[in-house]
């Protein structure tokens, strides 16, 4: 066979197998939420003369790659040709539609659930050497004793010398309940010690507060006076509505009378989260609705169970709260729940399919609807939007307090300050195994009290993009759930993470925080 028609048949049996591929709501992917996939539409299959002018359109791409194969100054494998070929395809639609490499499926699968397998630290590099920013709490890391601060010389008898974060991440990473050794110095020790900590399926939380208790637990009770709640939700994962409810029962046993709810930096994730998560606080009517060209329309409605209400609400928003939280931020402002405080949001309001290709070794993420608020509004900032078209979210009137990109990367290092372990105990012996059976807290006698390590994805004024943004590299480098904005905003590059210190932190005036405060504050004082 000659090389042109082994390109035909590569290009036509790829094209025949993809448009009859089943397609999973990338919303509920890895693995889909069937109650959530099976309302969507089939892809819809071309009839014969359409795929006739297909054929006869193909016939370019197919001499392209033959010639490119042929003649090229390089040789380049038949694989790198067809992908590259993908992802022009790809170029021409928007920024949330890609093809996701056999290399990457694994870590989008992984993105979704928010969790994964090893031993829960987030790790930065301070001048060439590989630092600990804070072990998740209640993960293998937290329970061995590493601290923030604790320097990793070797991973596995291999030096992490020269090595970049990607590279330690590998050496960390590894089969649930395999042991991984690591070599570490912490601040006051004269010697490198020996840690050996199993790999775990550890759980990245996502229901923040504002400090830490004793016991490492959030504190949720921002105004003890008032008795005004502050939560920060991070991102939308599968648990975060379970832990959100949680967290407000706690509240309200404490005599919850007020909440801020911050969605900053929030750059989404799971749809029947964000659904969930408004469902806490709205009784009735729309909370989101669907629509597409070739896909069925949906329609989600709240519930009076379950709702905690009765208490003013502010929640907060900015330039990166994105897909999600848009969602609950829109609910939440339609039905007059809550006030919206801080800035537009991001405009991410697509929904997108996953169709797997080559039986799931790879696949493609497709925009196939948008988002509508329970207003019937706009939720999607397309690509030739103006300031002026209704998209994203805006404060309501008054309620609109921009902060500068200085004051943003001042606001991200404070919060990044709170969400750091500082371990406060002596090192621990030479040799350790630390095991964790599941991802709950620390039990009460955990080794230390502090600030914990979040995962938050966080974004400040850069050529980033919002949903990949992050202070550090976890050690299993999960992503954030899918519903993500992909493009990059223009700004400056952010700061590097400062590693953790025992100094006090730079006092920071959250002048959004004060704002959402002053209005719980303001409606309190209204009632007798």
């Amino acid at each position: 066979m000659s090389k042109r028609w082994f390109w035909l048949a590569v290009v036509c049996c790829g094209l025949g197998a993809g448009l009859s591929a089943p397609a999973v709501d990338a919303e509920e992917s890895a693995p889909p939420e069937t109650a959530d996939s099976e309302a969507e539409a089939p892809p819809t299959k071309l009839d014969a003369k359409e795929r006739q002018e297909y054929y006869e359109l193909l016939s370019v791409l197919v001499d392209t790659l033959d010639q490119v194969e042929r003649n090229y100054v390089k040789k380049l494998s038949r694989r790198e040709l067809i992908e590259a070929a993908v992802e022009g395809v790809l170029r021409k639609l928007d920024p949330y539609s890609n093809y996701i490499a056999p290399d990457d499926i694994t870590r989008f699968r992984t993105s979704v659930e928010n969790e994964f397998g090893g031993i829960g630290i987030q790790i930065t590099s301070d001048q060439g050497v590989i630092k600990i920013l804070s072990p998740v709490v209640g993960s293998p890391a937290y329970k061995a004793g590493l601290q923030a601060g604790d320097r990793i010389v070797g991973v596995e008898g291999k030096t992490t010398e020269g090595l970049n974060i990607e590279d330690v991440v590998k050496l960390l990473k590894g089969e649930i309940g395999a042991p991984v050794t690591i070599r570490v110095v912490g601040p006051n020790d004269a010697e490198p010690r020996e840690v050996t900590v199993k790999r775990e399926l550890v759980h990245l939380e996502t229901v923040l507060g504002d400090d830490r208790q004793a016991n490492d637990l959030w504190d949720f009770m921002l105004d003890d006076e008032r008795k005004i709640g502050y939560i920060r939700l991070t991102a939308f994962s599968r648990d975060t509505a379970d832990e959100l409810k949680h967290a407000l029962e706690e509240l309200k046993k404490a005599g919850l009378r007020g909440l801020v709810l911050d969605l900053r930096f929030n750059p989404g994730g799971l749809l029947t989260s964000a659904i969930d998560v408004s469902d806490l606080f709205v009784t009735e009517g729309r909370i989101v609705s669907t629509e597409g060209r070739n896909t069925q329309p949906r329609a989600w409605e709240a519930h009076a169970e379950e709702t905690f209400g009765g208490f003013p609400m502010a929640v907060l928003v900015n330039r990166y709260s994105a897909s999600s939280s848009e969602i609950v931020a829109a609910c939440l402002q339609d039905h007059h729940r809550a006030v919206v405080i801080g800035e537009r949001t991001w405009g991410k309001g697509s929904v997108q399919n996953v169709v797997e290709l080559e039986g799931g070794r790879s696949a493609l993420k497709l925009t196939t609807a948008s988002y509508k608020r329970p207003s019937g509004k706009n939720i999607h900032r397309f690509p030739d939007a103006s300031e002026e078209d209704e998209w994203g979210v805006t404060p309501d009137e008054g309620y609109a307090l921009k902060l500068g990109d200085q004051e943003l990367r001042e606001l991200v290092e404070h919060r990044r300050q709170k969400d750091i372990v500082r371990r406060r105990a002596q090192p621990k012996p030479a040799l350790e195994v630390a095991t964790a059976t599941d991802a709950t807290p620390p039990v009460a006698d955990a080794p230390t009290d502090g600030a914990p390590e979040t995962n938050a994805p966080v974004a400040v004024p850069a050529e980033v993009k919002p949903a990949d943004s992050k202070p550090a590299e976890n050690d299993a480098k999960p992503e954030s759930a899918e519903s993500k904005p992909t493009q990059d905003p223009p700004a400056d590059k952010p700061a590097e993470p400062k590693p953790a210190t025992e100094e006090a932190e730079k006092d920071f005036a959250d002048r959004q925080l004060a704002k959402a405060l002053e209005y719980v504050q303001g409606e309190l004082a209204k009632k007798p």
